[in-house]
């Protein structure tokens, strides 16, 4: 996880005009307009405060230390589901690509590479921008399986695998890499709503021009299918499009293995969440509302919509 401050990200722009989105941090302004942003600007970050608040809260702005809680956000229809593009920095070195089924490699001309030119390339240092796999389909990295599309990139400074993955797809994933997929549902779930937070920071301001986030525990650990589980999959499924938001931004979801490491490392940050507590508040019985509620008081949970 990236030890940096929790903020807020306002969606500046209206979700029916084309506009880019300012993400405010530590004074730096930063304008994106990626192609996963410009998904998210058909869609919003739906949370109803009126409807989630409780009765005795106020309704005016204050720090997430002031105000309440954590609430709970009715079921409804249908939520987006961003293409997010995570840097698989832990197979960097790329040794071998196995686009899987019929599926191939193509340039970015869309002409096909053989496996032989593959291996070739991935030897070479020659700048290039490679696209393996489809949308539904699968690639194996250095022999880890990955859902979605694979884009091998060169700029000169060595070969990286960008994986292309629904949002949904990839907090299953995370979820069962950050927490062990045998815990308690509730604490999954918890788990699954910070990880879609933190992951849509980053599809906001994203970490580079050719990826939004990194699979290693600098950002939160991401390992392709391996980790993803029927359990996983359910408590993303239980939680779909939910994330955390407060004064109508998006809070960036920090989180540890421990409270010891998250007073040490999060401590002066503010607001972050101990996986091993939200397991044993889970044994206790509390829902993963609760628990969210625990870690990120203030906060609410929200739904990402698509306009209208």
């Amino acid at each position: 996880m990236r030890l940096i401050q929790p903020l807020l990200l306002t969606l500046t722009a209206s979700v029916a005009a084309a506009a880019s989105v300012v993400v405010l941090t530590d004074g730096l302004t930063v304008w994106s307009s990626s192609l996963e942003t410009d998904a998210m600007l058909s869609a919003l970050v739906n949370g109803d405060h009126s409807a989630t608040r409780s009765p005795h809260q106020s309704t005016d702005r204050a720090s997430v230390r002031d105000t309440t809680s954590v609430h709970a956000i009715s079921p409804d229809g249908y939520s987006i589901d961003p293409l997010l593009r995570v840097a698989l920095l832990s197979q960097r070195p790329v040794r071998i690509v196995q686009p899987q089924g019929r599926t191939t490699c193509s340039t970015s001309e869309g002409a096909p590479v053989s496996p032989v030119t593959l291996r070739k390339l991935l030897r070479g240092t020659t700048e290039a921008w490679l696209r393996c796999g489809t949308a539904e389909g699968s690639v194996k990295v250095n022999g880890r399986t990955y859902q979605g599309i694979v884009h091998l990139i060169n700029r000169g400074e060595g070969w990286i695998a960008v994986n292309e993955i629904n949002m949904e797809r990839y907090v299953a994933s995370v979820v069962g890499a950050e927490m062990p997929s045998g815990w308690n549902e509730e604490a999954l779930k918890a788990q699954a709503v910070a990880a879609r937070s933190y992951g849509l920071v980053h599809l906001i301001r994203p970490a580079s021009p050719d990826w939004n986030l990194g699979d290693t525990t600098r950002w939160q650990v991401y390992a392709g299918q391996a980790s993803s589980t029927a359990r996983t999959l359910k408590a993303t499924e239980d939680t779909r499009g939910l994330v955390l938001s407060h004064q109508g931004g998006l809070v960036e979801t920090l989180y540890a293995a421990t409270q010891t490491i998250v007073e040490q490392a999060h401590g002066h940050l503010g607001a972050s969440m101990s996986q091993h507590g939200a397991q044993k508040l889970a044994q206790q019985g509390l829902t993963y509302i609760q628990i969210l509620e625990r870690y990120y008081n203030g906060a609410i949970l929200a739904r990402i919509r698509r306009d209208g």
